[in-house]
């Protein structure tokens, strides 16, 4: 079964095939309006959400699909029942379930007791479909990733960690910019050195982010506390201080660099008010372009399944 819940489960050519999908369906919407017609999709949010929930929901409406929604307060997962009694009684409704949960395991261990495919729409450990969404946008707004220089300031978190998949496996060039005790998680570092055997893909960690942003087509930033971080945040707001994007940083990427953000953004501290508003930010482009990738993984996991 084809579960969307990391990017490492996928080839490049079916990553590809996934930013070609979603690009040809913001292009030309209509053509796709019921592709997915009596299919049904459930969403199962543990986390508030704005993109994520707006993109998947109205996604799958606008493949024609049913989309019900259930709020953090609705299943309580492995609360009010088993995980692997929700993903079986669920599997008899619907025809694919996106989760957005605090514990990657959770994800895991839906998806093992799950006969419909599973969508991560984010845990404490990945984010996969941001990062389909930014991968994305750097190809419509930049060209090929593996002509470009790419660098992410900030914590090495979920979001991180799906980059680095997408970047390794695609053979793009990543500079990671991160304090020592947030690099990302080493399994993931390790995996991405051996998928570059294969792509060609390069990836640094550099301590100074002036060092790391010299010759940038593209910066990168995320918050500095995310959600489930909260009791971190003296310590984390420490630790992050040297590592905004501002004006003086943006300067010393190329003039045409463009600035990224998955958004929340805490304007003050990983980004500027100034730069988020700047020529050089694509934000909400970014944000716009994940409803067409959500579009793409629904059309591409469930006709997939449907084999």
């Amino acid at each position: 079964m084809n579960h969307f819940i990391s990017l490492k489960y996928f080839s490049a050519s079916q990553i590809q095939d996934l930013i070609d999908l979603a690009i040809r369906i913001k292009v030309a919407p209509l053509d796709s309006k019921s592709s997915l017609a009596a299919k049904s999709v459930g969403l199962i949010f543990e986390k508030s959400s704005l993109r994520t929930k707006t993109a998947f929901y109205l996604g799958a409406l606008q493949l024609g699909a049913y989309a019900v929604y259930y709020s953090p307060d609705e299943i309580k997962l492995g609360q009010r029942e088993s995980i692997s009694d929700v993903a079986r009684t669920l599997s008899g409704y619907l025809d694919a379930v996106v989760l957005r949960t605090y514990s990657h395991s959770s994800i895991l261990e839906f998806a093992h007791a799950s006969s419909v495919p599973v969508i991560n729409g984010l845990s404490d450990f990945l984010h996969p479909s941001q990062a389909l969404a930014d991968v994305m946008t750097i190809k419509e707004l930049k060209g090929d990733i593996k002509k470009l220089k790419v660098v992410y300031i900030g914590d090495g978190n979920n979001v991180c960690n799906s980059l680095i998949y997408a970047f390794s496996l695609l053979g793009g060039k990543l500079t990671l910019a991160i304090p020592p005790d947030y690099l990302p998680s080493v399994e993931i570092l390790n995996e991405a050195k051996d998928y570059a055997k294969i792509s060609g893909s390069t990836m640094e960690i550099v301590p100074s982010v002036e060092e790391a942003v010299v010759g940038a087509d593209v910066l990168y930033t995320d918050v500095w506390i995310s959600m489930g971080n909260e009791d971190q945040q003296t310590e984390r707001k420490k630790a992050f201080k040297n590592y905004q994007i501002n004006g003086k940083i943006l300067q010393l990427a190329k003039q045409d660099a463009i600035v990224m953000h998955c958004l929340p953004a805490h304007r003050g501290e990983e980004i500027t008010d100034s730069v988020i508003e700047s020529e050089n930010s694509v934000v909400f482009t970014q944000a716009q372009n994940r409803l067409h990738t959500a579009k793409a993984i629904l059309s591409y996991i469930l006709k997939e399944w449907a084999k």
